[in-house]
């Protein structure tokens, strides 16, 4: 092997030790220590905490907290610390981990301080008027031609050090004793996570940007590692430590009794709902079914939907299956509506109705003016001759702004709506995703409604079905994209559920749907788009096509959704009065750091039928996908929610526990202090690491108490016990993310009475011992289990 090739190889294996930052306008949930899955949680937290300084339990005072309000359970958490040969009463141990010394944060040093400077001037996208030049012949090359006028590291003179980034590395490793690259490459790479996390995902993705300003790893490590060696900075790395902690030894213990007292709560609810014959049951046919997201914030919402009416709701990932960008109107650039690691071989594009020219006409003035005015302000602001002038001239026009955003921000928010009005008059349509962008196959078409239907377990049909995507709309926030659907690469999911609509709509799709897979809608059954606001919790149909036989049943509807919105507001606010109000001013105000809460107290994902928790108030804080396992005896469907959704729930569980543990490493930081770079993310204050996680507000109710419970996920499925365990067979990465305790799985074993058992390593499965008399039941309805 060339000393070229180990160098590259010890790049790739030091580049998985760190996770993907997202761009602000796309901010999906992940696993800050996804390279660290092949490891147990416990010694992948240890490595972290050695290569990026980090911490990974949340502290006493958290776990003190838990414990004083019962979220662990005294007795499961002494028999846990029993277990593991620590004898003494809890306090002693809650002290001993108070009194330990704790990990601070680290000064950036002075290389990361120029690297910082560095790395925003060349990776902007956008937001500076002034570009770095050379940007187009990539980082490594930019920074080595400008270098030489950089005060901070000397101005040296770099004509000895080659062209290729590569090259550059092997250099300077000549000039060191180095013998372990992986060592020194992570070290390097951990410095700064967020920045080398980001770069990561332009090359992963290969954005507009990076293909025509290309970055990689390795420029970053060549500009690094030369102007460390200019500086005459030693390039040895420390050691790995060999043994944890006693605290964190007992941290991982707490934690584990935090997780079983959540578990042991959910599966009693679970196990009383089965105990009395209800998941039998056949329902008489709704007024109106709806699908939701799987979002936790779907729990809510769908309880007071189905109290509000005859309705029946079911959970779906939110992109409804439709692997697809989305383009909007008449714009040229498209974006991703389907879940990240999944490819896009569809484009979902608008097309006008018949007879809608005039409202056409109407809205594309009206964007033409937006667009000129947007472009005309920044120019102004931006450009060096005109900004004083801009900003003396147009400092009243600003200040009455102000004014009227923080007074009057109803009347602002209308004056200035923006709203895509398109959808009134428009109908998407799905083509090819190429140059052709031909209309697809029917057979496609049919993959695709079908499909929906196959995981959701669908039996009969209303005569009115909702697929109800779901966004957030917030005024001044910068995280607003990880508000909205992570099932459509942090965007909202109305589109795909639009298109879901309409293709279900489609006579020949029904009629393939009949003829070929004996799927029979009958022709009293509209399917209608719609949205959740989940800001506000208003649902928006999109119903401009409805025909009149449906109109009485859908101004019914909503009417109920109405009421919905007023119930759950309400709960979620914790008012009793005005909460729409309430919920609607958060949303537009410009100021307020917590406009919604998100997915925070996510713990659970629940696979199967909505009979097992329609009676329960689950308290937002499971993922719930539909699904039949009499409907599905080969486990294709069950396959499928196991390998995306199942994945996809355990990497926003973990991007939400990392960012509540260690906000400073993992997370974003406050938003009071937060400065936006290049478009695409944030700093805190006027430099340093790019943040690459949640903003502090977005999980704590203050700057010290918790909101979110950092918990690892539990799955728990309804089917057969033999079933599951032949999909985790053949999915080996399912099976090393539960063998090394990154997330947990129970089974409800429909083959055994609906025995509850849970998945512990290399396939042992332990039944649970459940005592479902503890659960007061009346009229087959559990009274809301506190599953905090």
């Amino acid at each position: 092997m060339t000393k070229r090739e180990q160098i590259l190889l010890s790049i790739e294996a030091a580049s998985q030790r760190i996770g993907t930052t997202w761009p602000l306008y796309s901010f999906v949930a992940s696993n800050p220590l996804s390279g660290y899955e092949k490891l147990s949680f416990e010694n992948a937290v240890k490595e972290a905490e050695h290569y990026l300084k980090s911490k990974s339990y949340p502290s006493a005072s958290v776990y003190r907290t838990a414990l004083e309000n019962n979220h662990i359970d005294k007795s499961i958490l002494e028999g846990i610390l029993r277990e593991a040969e620590y004898y003494d009463n809890p306090e002693v141990y809650l002290n001993q981990m108070e009194n330990a010394p704790q990990t601070t944060s680290q000064p950036q040093s002075k290389l990361d301080v120029i690297m910082t400077k560095w790395l925003a001037v060349f990776m902007d996208e956008g937001m500076a008027e002034w570009q770095m030049p050379n940007k187009e012949k990539g980082f490594f090359k930019a920074w080595k031609a400008l270098a030489s006028y950089d005060k901070d590291i000397g101005k040296p003179s770099l004509k000895h050090v080659p062209d290729d980034s590569v090259d550059a590395i092997e250099q300077v490793l000549s000039a060191h004793n180095i013998s372990n690259y992986n060592e020194l490459f992570t070290a390097h790479i951990s410095a700064l996570p967020g920045w080398t996390g980001y770069i990561k995902h332009r090359t992963n993705t290969n954005t507009v940007w990076q293909q025509q300003f290309p970055i990689t790893i390795e420029d970053y490590l060549a500009v690094r590692l030369t102007i460390a060696n200019h500086l005459g900075f030693s390039l040895e790395v420390d050691k790995k430590p060999k043994e944890d902690t006693p605290d964190t030894k007992l941290k991982h213990l707490w934690l584990k009794a935090w997780e079983k007292t959540f578990q042991d709560k959910l599966t009693l609810n679970l196990a009383s709902q089965a105990a009395q014959n209800t998941l039998e049951n056949k329902a008489d046919l709704s007024d109106a079914q709806m699908v939701f997201c799987i979002d936790t914030r779907s729990e809510l919402i769908r309880r007071h939907v189905e109290a509000s009416g005859n309705y029946e709701t079911f959970g779906y990932a939110g992109f409804f299956g439709i692997a697809a960008d989305y383009q909007h109107y008449q714009e040229d650039i498209s974006v991703k509506s389907c879940p990240p690691i999944v490819g896009s071989p569809y484009k979902i594009t608008e097309a006008p109705l018949e007879n809608t020219s005039v409202k056409d006409e109407a809205f594309k003035r009206n964007k033409k003016a937006a667009t000129s005015k947007t472009r005309i302000l920044k120019r102004l602001k931006n450009m060096l001759p005109s900004s004083f002038g801009f900003v003396e001239g147009s400092g009243a026009f600003y200040g009455l702004s102000l004014v009227a955003q923080s007074f009057m921000p109803k009347v602002f928010l209308k004056l200035k709506n923006d709203k895509n009005e398109y959808e009134s008059f428009c109908e998407p349509q799905i083509t090819y995703n190429d140059t052709t962008q031909k209309a697809i196959a029917l057979e496609e078409k049919v993959a695709i409604v079908k499909s929906g239907f196959d995981l959701m377990g669908w039996e009969q049909f209303a005569p009115l079905v909702l697929f109800v995507g779901h966004g957030s709309k917030t005024a001044n926030n910068p995280f607003a994209s990880s508000l909205d659907c992570g099932a459509c690469a942090a965007n909202p999911g109305r589109h795909n559920a639009r298109l879901l609509a309409t293709l279900a709509n489609d006579k020949d799709v029904r009629r393939v749907l009949a003829k070929a897979h004996n799927i029979n809608i009958p022709k009293s059954t509209i399917f209608v788009g719609a949205e959740h606001n989940t800001t506000t919790d208003e649902i928006e149909l999109f119903d401009n096509q409805v025909p009149e036989t449906h109109k009485m049943s859908l101004k019914a509807l909503k009417d109920n959704l109405l009421k919905a919105q007023e119930t759950a507001t309400a709960e979620r606010l914790g008012v009793t009065s005005g909460s729409i109000a309430l919920a609607q001013a958060k949303s537009i105000n410009w100021g307020e750091t917590r406009p919604e809460w998100g997915l925070a107290k996510n713990a659970a994902f629940i696979v199967g039928s909505r009979k097992l928790t329609a009676s329960s108030n689950l308290d937002g804080r499971c993922f719930m996908h539909s699904y039949n396992w009499k409907l599905d005896p080969e486990g294709k469907a069950l396959e499928g929610i196991m390998g995306g959704p199942m994945v996809v729930t355990q990497w926003i569980n973990n991007h939400y526990y990392f960012s509540t543990v260690d906000n400073d490493k993992f997370g974003g930081g406050s938003k009071v202090t937060h400065n936006i770079t290049g478009h695409y993310g944030v700093v805190q204050g006027n430099g340093g690491d790019l943040k690459m996680g949640l903003p502090l507000q977005s999980l704590k109710s203050t700057d010290t108490d918790m909101y979110h419970q950092p918990l690892r996920l539990t799955t728990i499925i309804h089917a057969p016990l033999e079933r599951v365990e032949s999909i985790l067979r053949k999915n080996k990465h399912l099976q090393m993310l539960l063998d090394n305790e990154w997330m947990y799985l129970k089974v409800m074993d429909s083959s055994d009475k609906n025995t509850i058992r849970t998945y512990m390593k290399n396939f042992n499965w332990h039944p649970e011992k459940i005592n479902v008399s503890k659960v007061k039941i009346e009229n087959v309805k559990v009274k809301n289990i506190d599953i905090n």
